[in-house]
């Protein structure tokens, strides 16, 4: 049977539940454990996907097409268990199935209230999304709620989980409490009132922690740990410091020297075999031993919340692992570059212009995808970026007068990007597609495989295929691909269904390494494994840097 830990959080936000469960998760399946994780989130939209990304930081997708919390990402990159749509829900999926039921009528005339059955409809989530699980039933599902105790909006999922772990019996569930420990300096010391505090809030609704994680900016000393302990009703050894480090992959062996993944195993009465964490010691060398140092140019517009570039952020740290380089990241707002121009890219060893919606920035997009391109400087288009380098080509190098998108120009005579059900021909007549296209219009989501053309620098990185996730509306105009490719650019993938460009490269002969692709790939990059595109867009980076010097 599944074992359950409910990790919940207290104080603030943002203190870091999800690397904090991920890392558990790390440490559990270093020891042979199966682990899955799920992510409850208090609000009511129904996903992730509309949020801004300044009020959520970035938006993940799964492989079967969920946008979904920024935690799942953490839980992809320190366990190996992918995540689906049924490891993220929220309060508006909840009401949502709860009023569905009672229009049935599988009420039978009830009062539906929140107590039962809300209550009751968290908890069948919960073991839903355990259940949907690829494989064999997990050994242990940690099982993230979101907010922080004391919010009223996440009072249901706190009452859905004291439930759910009454129900399920002794020893078969267990909660894990993250919360904050100040340091105040003009008092110079540790404050524990507020763990205190908020251990109480969580005991009122009947919630006992059974262990406790500490943050703060430096660890905190025994008699501190001792303090929080006979006020919050935990063992000293339960009461864990978890300090500011400058790496996430340090958390899970932070977290093992503390006994944090005995103390669960003990409660659960689970005896697996004992951790084994070199591969992250590895990772955690590797880190603080590069052979090599470039400097990386992101040029978007939420570059003042990098959140929202997480995964693309990790994927570099990634490739820094793989490649012994370090990769000293700037953050460029593209909005500067149409203001100022490209100053501020010219000492960068590679430019990258990641995923994004709107038409803010884009002009400076181009502007410094121009620059990567006439300059010789290693480039990768992600999504947008993708997208932006082929308006680029088709303007300065196809002469595609005001080329653009209809997502920014609507009455472009060029339209290089459309809607798939808005192809216009390079003659300016309006085309139609086909009834039979069911894309036009939505956001394709998810992971899609598809070939790839021989001899192309994508073989060299990927293969004969590739198969990477989604999240778009707008795509390449095919009737303008023939114009582009005669004009030197490649498009060396489409999709099998509707032929639509996945990658774009230029040759050789006329830029070293300039690739764009419609998907995500930072979506599938780990520690463990990094990824090839981002390998070898480092390794462009490194060459470009040493070509410099």
């Amino acid at each position: 049977m599944t074992k359950y830990i409910f990790v919940t959080g207290g104080v603030v936000s943002s203190l870091g539940k999800g690397i904090a469960a991920a890392s558990l998760g790390a440490i559990l399946e270093s020891r042979g454990l199966k682990v899955i994780l799920l992510k409850l989130d208090p609000y009511i939209n129904v996903d992730s996907g509309t949020m801004s990304p300044f009020q959520h930081g970035e938006v993940f997708v799964t492989e079967d097409g969920a946008e979904t919390d920024l935690d799942l990402g953490h839980y992809e990159r320190f366990i190996s268990t992918k995540t689906r749509r049924a490891n993220n829900f929220t309060t508006g999926q909840v009401y949502e199935s709860v009023i569905r039921k009672e229009r049935r009528g599988e009420y039978l005339g009830k009062t539906v209230q929140v107590i039962p059955h809300i209550t009751n409809e968290i908890q069948a989530f919960i073991e839903r999304g355990v259940a949907s699980t690829p494989g064999s039933q997990p050994d242990t599902a940690i099982v993230e709620i979101g907010g922080t105790v004391g919010d009223i909006e996440s009072l249901p999922f706190l009452e859905a989980a004291r439930q759910m772990s009454l129900r399920l019996g002794r020893h078969c569930s267990c909660f894990v409490h993250l919360t904050l420990v100040p340091f105040i300096a003009t008092a110079g010391e540790l404050k524990t009132k507020p763990t205190q505090h908020s251990v109480q809030k969580l005991r009122e609704i009947g919630i006992s922690p059974h262990v406790l994680l500490c943050r703060a900016d430096r660890q905190i000393e025994d008699s501190d740990r001792a303090k929080i302990s006979l006020f919050s009703n935990v063992p000293q050894n339960a009461v864990i410091s978890v300090w500011d480090v400058d790496s996430i992959y340090k958390i899970p062996k932070m977290l093992h020297n503390q006994g944090l993944d005995e103390i669960i195993c003990s409660e659960l009465q689970m005896d697996p075999k004992p951790a084994d964490l070199a591969p992250w010691s590895d990772l955690v060398y590797r880190l603080e031993h590069p052979a090599h140092e470039v400097s990386i140019g992101i040029v978007g517009k939420y570059v003042e919340l990098v959140e929202s570039y997480q995964s693309l952020i990790e994927a570099l740290r990634h490739a820094s692992l793989h490649t012994l380089t370090r990769a000293n990241i700037e953050y460029i707002d593209s909005e500067k570059i149409e203001a100022e121009g490209v100053n501020s890219l010219i000492h960068l060893d590679a430019i990258l212009v990641p995923g994004g919606f709107g038409q803010r920035g884009t002009e400076g997009k181009i502007r410094a995808i121009r620059y990567a391109r006439e300059a010789k400087i290693p480039y990768l288009g992600i999504c947008l970026g993708m997208q932006l380098a082929v308006i680029e080509f088709a303007r300065h190098v196809a002469n595609l007068n005001q080329a653009n998108s209809t997502e920014f120009e609507p009455s472009t005579p060029n339209p290089i990007v459309a809607l798939i059900t808005e192809w216009y021909d390079p003659n300016g007549t309006r085309e139609k597609r086909g009834e039979s296209s069911d894309l036009g219009g939505t956001m394709r989501l998810g992971a899609q495989r598809c070939p790839i053309k021989p001899g192309t620098r994508a073989q060299q990185i990927y293969g004969n295929d590739v198969n990477e996730r989604h999240r778009h509306r707008y795509e390449v105009n095919n009737n303008f691909v023939p114009v582009l490719e005669a004009s030197g650019m490649i498009i060396s993938a489409h999709t099998l269904a509707e032929n639509l460009p996945e990658m774009m490269e230029l040759s050789t002969n006329m830029h070293p390494w300039f690739v764009g692709c419609q998907f995500h790939p930072e979506f599938t990059s780990t520690p463990r494994k990094g990824h090839p595109l981002f390998n070898a867009y480092l390794e462009a980076a490194l060459m470009h840097h040493k070509q410099a010097a």
